[in-house]
């Protein structure tokens, strides 16, 4: 099977575009979407399936698959429209060397998604999985102005953008994001950038976890202009005690002046720590997410975090963990085998707390699924959608516990 699948992957696509992963399954690296196109309509021709790999830095890349489609080739920055706030960029490109890029022309990506640098950043769409900057910017969808991407069986598909209207009411590049790639591969990104602030300044408290958490909650009510406001555990912080982390930016006014208002709406021992120890902290943070085999995260309301980190306690652990303090998206890391997980999600949708499954090995994702049990009604919806976008059901992706 090996040598047929390569030999057909190589009259496809070219020989240079053809290899084998480190398990010696073929894996193709197209250079443009009209690659991953001919790709993705062989596989479903041929009822192979597929798996879909970025830079293999988040998510383990170790589906069972007949074939491999990476997006590593795929790493163009296109086109930075610096005065217009947008940028076209390919979705194998790495969030690090897209930042140095896009920070010589003074504007930025509003990402600090968990995980390395070299992570990619269709890796980060696929899966939205966004960090701390999700505060003041919103999840990774909320960035997205349009996308491209290779359906299961092979057809472009460019939503947003100028498009004015998606297919059957759905916006297509919010699908994406979030989606794990169970509707195609994403090939390319429009996306909305921020000017580069003039201050960027941490503030840092720390104590009790409690004592924390409620003054989180106190500058949230206060509507402190903060980027981020993150509350992470001792490990989180490689700290001895709970930190509680502000990221102030903007004018070097603007940022003073709310320095000032976090001090008199929490009155902690507030410290702020120089700009290389205080991206030292943050980068530290987004990389200890891959220190356990298994990341989760779970969306509460806001008055809902102290007892949500207490079923965290009670059934897992609160070692490597970030709650936002005025999002209320908590990311837990750790190991825990699948049937406990499977348990913790089941309270947690009691309570009516999603808990997503973010990154955990293959056979752990196909045991518990990316989603667990959907609402009523949104299975159907899902199914139908991957009906559409993937008919030969050729994408290993396991949203849910059937796969």
């Amino acid at each position: 099977m090996t040598d047929k699948v390569l030999a057909r992957a190589r009259e496809a696509l070219g020989a240079d575009a053809v290899g084998q992963d480190p398990q010696g399954r073929p894996r193709v690296s197209p250079e443009s979407t009209d690659g991953v196109a001919r790709a993705m309509a062989l596989a479903h021709n041929e009822s192979w399936t597929v798996r879909i790999e970025g830079r293999g830095t988040w998510c383990p890349p170790d589906a069972p698959a007949d074939l491999v489609i990476t997006t590593t080739a795929l790493d163009r920055v296109n086109t930075v429209a610096p005065s217009d706030l947008v940028a076209t960029i390919q979705a194998g490109a790495a969030i690090g060397a897209v930042q140095r890029r896009l920070g010589a022309e003074r504007v930025w990506l509003a990402w600090d998604s968990p995980g390395r640098p070299q992570r990619s950043l269709g890796s980060i769409v696929a899966t939205g999985t966004a960090g701390p900057l999700r505060h003041r910017y919103g999840p990774i969808r909320d960035h997205l102005l349009g996308c491209t991407f290779v359906s299961g069986d092979g057809r472009i598909v460019r939503p947003g953008g100028t498009v004015v209207k998606n297919v059957a009411g759905y916006d297509l590049t919010k699908l994406m994001a979030g989606g794990f790639g169970a509707f195609g591969v994403i090939t390319e990104l429009n996306l909305r950038l921020r000017a580069a602030p003039e201050l960027d300044r941490t503030l840092l408290a720390r104590g009790g976890r409690d004592a924390l958490s409620s003054a989180g909650r106190d500058l949230a009510e206060a509507a402190i202009d903060a980027v981020a406001l993150e509350l992470l555990s001792p490990a989180m912080a490689a700290d001895a005690e709970w930190v509680l982390a502000v990221r102030l930016a903007g004018s070097a006014d603007g940022v003073r002046a709310e320095t000032e208002r976090v001090k008199q709406v929490a009155t902690l021992a507030w410290s702020a720590p120089a700009p290389d120890q205080a991206n030292a902290i943050w980068h530290g943070a987004a990389h200890a997410a891959l220190a356990g085999n298994v990341t989760i995260r779970l969306g509460v309301l806001l008055p809902g975090i102290d007892d949500t980190l207490d079923l965290l306690a009670d059934h897992l652990d609160l070692g490597l963990v970030a709650a936002g303090a005025g999002s209320g998206s908590i990311r837990w890391t750790g190991d825990v085998p699948p049937e406990r997980l499977m348990a913790v999600r089941r309270i947690a949708a009691g309570r009516e707390i999603p808990l997503t499954l973010e990154r955990a090995p293959w056979a752990y994702r196909k045991t518990t699924g990316h989603f667990g049990l959907y609402r009523e009604g949104v299975g159907t919806i899902v199914a139908r959608l991957r009906e559409t976008f993937d008919p030969g059901h050729v994408i290993q992706v396991p949203l849910d516990a059937d796969g």
